[in-house]
């Protein structure tokens, strides 16, 4: 007998985020066995390579309530990419599985990558840049034949593109809407999908517009001319994903690890949640063992060693009684630091990655507060420039850029000096967000 489990779907629906691998599944055209899990969506879906006869295939297993419901939504999705000559893995299997769920098979495509991947991979490209560009252009066009052939993405981003040597096809059948007929989409639909994906860029990338329209254009002559409907919508959009994003960074989801009790609240990046463990089970410890970079009466700052490479660890500090009163009814500074961090990264500004909050608590009393950030080896502004010499121009461009980017999203410092400014590895960071605001007007700012 295999050493292999064989599992069934209430079992990898009761397996929360961990389904065990390798594990075997049994469907009407044989035995599958997954390998390697590439997401969990804990209780309704399990997404992996797998083998089924020999054959690698990708599995996508559908587990838990509303099971058929995805299921068919995946299957008609690929069906209609299928039909209407959009590039997608084929679909090799689609069927109920004998214990309950429902299984979806496709091509696995080896040496792949989404348009996600490479995006990441890039070193920081200025909006309009060619290696850029070269990226993003083939998920415009593949959307403008979508839309030209009636065809809808709901879930537009470049993790739904995958590339293989110089072919890119889409992915995610179940956000996949079709027209009756492969006819084209009414513009005005089109350009509030178009917006979708255009929302994932940056606000600079505005600018670059009809760079990142000229193929989708191409393929869906039909777009509308409306540009600064487009634009608003685009705008519209970005709000929303950013405030959608915020909220994900103190919930227990597939990015954030969130623990809450009358105690304590902690929230981590779930691929950080391991090597921080014993740091957040014990700030303090962690920091006594650690390099002390500042020991005042409000914040204490300290470098700690931990696996992977050194992080700083910022304790918000309660001085007094009256202090401990005018805090504890609101969100510590910690708490402001590790959201307004979030909405930095977000936004395409540099800051220290926010890795995890630590926020003591009785019941809803706030107590002091512990920010974890990775560590940036650079030296200040006011360190680096000198009073009797003009800065180098890298530097002065860095500033200015980050500057420019921070007055375009409308987001104020609070406490903005030449000490919060850090020059590492070819850019400006911006640190100490305790009284960061991002401003809702241009008027406000």
């Amino acid at each position: 007998m295999s050493a292999v489990p064989l599992l069934d779907a209430a079992t990898l629906a009761a397996a929360g985020r961990a389904p065990p691998v390798p594990f075997r599944i049994a469907s009407a055209d044989g035995e599958l066995t997954m390998r390697h899990l590439l997401r969990v969506l804990p209780g309704k879906r399990v997404v992996g390579e797998a083998m089924l006869n020999g054959r690698p295939v990708l599995a996508k297993l559908f587990v838990g309530r509303n099971a058929e419901r995805h299921w068919r939504r995946e299957h008609e999705g690929i069906a209609a990419l299928l039909a209407r000559g959009i590039p997608t893995p084929a679909l090799r299997a689609s069927a109920a599985l004998p214990a309950g769920g429902y299984l979806l098979l496709t091509d696995f495509v080896p040496d792949a990558s989404t348009l996600a991947d490479d995006w990441r991979a890039l070193p920081r490209a200025a909006p309009g840049e060619a290696t850029a560009l070269a990226v993003l252009r083939p998920a415009y066009a593949l959307l403008g034949r979508m839309h030209a052939q009636g065809l809808v993405q709901e879930d537009l981003h470049l993790g739904n593109f995958l590339r293989a040597g110089e072919t890119v096809q889409v992915i995610d059948g179940d956000s996949v809407r079709a027209l009756p007929a492969a006819m084209p989409l009414p513009a005005k639909d089109a350009q509030r999908n178009l917006a979708i994906l255009l929302a994932q860029l940056p606000a600079a990338w505005d600018a670059s517009l009809d760079a990142l329209l000229a193929p989708y254009r191409a393929e869906y002559p039909q777009a509308s001319s409306d540009r600064s409907g487009l634009l608003r919508e685009v705008a519209r959009i970005r709000d929303w994903r950013l405030q959608d994003y915020l909220a994900k960074t103190v919930r227990d989801c597939s990015l954030f690890a969130v623990e809450r009790n009358l105690r304590c609240f902690s929230a981590v990046l779930r691929s950080q949640a391991l090597r921080l463990h014993a740091l957040m089970d014990d700030p303090d410890v962690a920091m006594a063992a650690g390099e002390m970079l500042k020991d005042g009466n409000t914040c204490t700052v300290v470098r700690v060693a931990v696996n992977g490479g050194p992080v700083i660890v910022k304790r918000y500090n309660i001085k007094d009684l009256s202090h401990a009163l005018s805090r504890s009814w609101r969100p510590s500074r910690g708490w402001h630091s590790w959201r307004e961090a979030h909405r930095l990264k977000f936004l395409g500004i540099s800051t220290p990655a926010p890795l995890a909050i630590v926020e003591e608590r009785l019941g809803p009393l706030r107590r002091r507060a512990w920010l974890v950030t990775e560590f940036c080896d650079g030296a200040d502004l006011a360190a680096r420039w000198r009073p009797d010499a003009l800065p180098p121009s890298e530097e002065t461009s860095g500033l200015l850029d980050m500057v420019s980017r921070m007055r375009q999203a409308k987001v104020s410092h609070g406490d903005f000096k030449a000490t919060n400014l850090i020059w590492h590895d070819g850019e400006i960071v911006v640190i100490d967000l305790d009284a960061m605001v991002q401003h809702r007007t241009d008027e406000a700012y």
